[in-house]
């Protein structure tokens, strides 16, 4: 049975507080897993992106010890020379929405790249110059001690138009650029019968501060008739009236995209650092009363897992994700 999996849910920035132990203070991090033995697709590399790495060594490598990573170097010296990659084991893919940090920070802390016998694929939204110096650009010293390229796993970057489809496994990924502040891709992702739409990062249309109820043509179709519905609900009204132009959502405009799009189930995502696990709490009983019984709405939450059943309903039913086992170096 397909799954997600939610390994970070918070925007902005990794937070580390008391206050927010149950919704979690990682950040854009999201799988989704086929159910049939092969890997998931990833969907951003934010600092949950650790977290997620843990889980995929543990289900692909059972019992190996946790790699070394990229040998240490004096930040003045060269780069070493490249590693020499074994045998691929794992092959990975992950979709990036955008280059905003919360959404690229884990690469480095991502567990299955300091393997060489790990592939990643990392596919992105168009830049000015490539996907691949984006990221050099801040996995290099003096912002982190070695470089993509010293990465012990091979790397790949690839980069999507709008309107892009990927084939990965028995998953396919479809591309849209919906509007944010910078080029940002939203994903619909089809596989075993369900399908899940991806809009990590979706700013609100507002005029004089108020969200306006107009979806893009590119987000409908994103979400249409989708099992689950991931998206941004960072603000309240009362935030929205002062960042409105920000990038992010309301949860109002989170459940309008999913009424107009007829999709079946919502998780709302992208939470804002300032909101803590009992504001989250009194803000799932507001989503739940505005979209009616029509509409289950879900608090994504660090550590949660929906399994998606075609047909079922509701869509989706929530299992927290199998415990890690603790492993030694």
């Amino acid at each position: 049975m397909p799954s997600v999996g939610f390994y970070g849910v918070r925007g902005s920035c990794p937070c580390s507080d008391p206050a927010l132990k149950r919704y979690g203070g990682s950040t854009a991090s999201v799988t989704v897993d086929p159910g049939d033995g092969s890997p998931p697709v990833l969907l951003d590399l934010g600092t949950g992106s650790r977290r997620m790495g843990e889980a995929l060594l543990h289900r692909f490598f059972p019992g190996a010890t946790l790699p070394e990573g990229a040998p240490p170097r004096d930040e003045h010296e060269p780069p070493v020379e490249p590693p020499v990659h074994g045998t691929i084991r794992l092959r990975l893919s992950a979709f990036v929405t955008h280059m905003h940090f919360d959404h690229v920070q884990g690469l480095p802390f991502f567990g299955p790249v300091l393997r060489p016998d790990v592939h990643l694929d990392i596919y992105g939204p168009v830049q000015d110059g490539s996907l691949a110096d984006a990221f050099s650009e801040f996995v290099q010293p003096p912002y982190f001690p070695v470089g993509v390229g010293e990465l012990p796993a091979e790397v790949g970057f690839f980069e999507l138009g709008d309107g892009g489809i990927v084939q990965v496994g028995s998953s396919v990924v479809k591309a849209r650029e919906v509007p944010h502040i910078g080029r940002t891709l939203g994903y619909r992702i089809e596989v075993g019968g369900v399908s899940v739409a991806y809009l990590g990062d979706h700013q609100a249309p507002a005029h004089e501060g108020r969200v306006i109820p107009h979806v893009t043509e590119a987000a409908l179709e994103l979400a249409e008739g989708v099992d689950l519905l991931v998206h941004d609900a960072q603000y309240t009204d009362a935030e929205f009236a002062v960042k409105a132009h920000w990038g992010h959502s309301t949860i109002g405009y989170a459940i309008e995209v999913a009424r107009q799009a007829g999709a079946r189930q919502l998780a709302l995502f992208h939470h804002d650092p300032t909101h803590t696990d009992d504001m989250l709490d009194r803000l799932a009983l507001v989503a739940a009363d505005l979209a009616g019984s029509s509409l289950p709405v879900i608090m994504a939450a660090e550590d949660m897992m929906l399994d998606l059943a075609p047909g079922a309903t509701p869509p989706a039913s929530c299992r927290p994700i199998p415990a890690l086992a603790r492993r030694s170096t």
